[in-house]
């Protein structure tokens, strides 16, 4: 398993880690299996979505800022619930295919850490499954 560190600069942020998951299948020097891209935070998330645009995150931020306001007489006193929620729907973790040393994605396609309780250091795991 490998851990990388992830910095964010704000508070809301999607950010490509892909160039990092693919060095990792290099390294490993794996041929095929899956790779499991984790990250341990109840606010934060990774997902897989198109980033040929700069507007795609930003537009997935901005409808998930919408559907979970950062402030709706939540009761926990942190003030973060919005990111809480908004890593359950997300979710903590993305599994990509390897075959031929290479992540199988879509042309569009990268994989993304998202931020909603930053900016702050994260930590992601990679962890190759053959």
């Amino acid at each position: 398993m490998k851990e990388i560190s992830v910095q964010s600069a704000s508070r809301f942020e999607m950010i490509d880690i892909t160039g990092t998951v693919r060095a990792s299948v290099r390294e490993e020097k794996i041929e095929s299996g899956i790779v499991l891209v984790y990250t341990p935070h109840t606010t934060a998330a990774v997902t897989i979505n198109e980033n040929a645009d700069p507007d795609v995150p930003r537009d997935l931020l901005a409808a998930l800022d919408r559907a979970v306001p950062l402030s709706a007489n939540y009761r926990h006193s942190e003030g973060n619930s919005a990111a809480h929620v908004k890593s359950s729907l997300v979710g903590a973790s993305e599994m990509v295919i390897v075959e031929n040393g290479r992540l199988v994605l879509g042309a569009w396609q990268s994989i993304f850490f998202c931020e909603f309780d930053g900016p702050r250091t994260r930590k992601v795991f990679i962890k190759f499954l053959k």
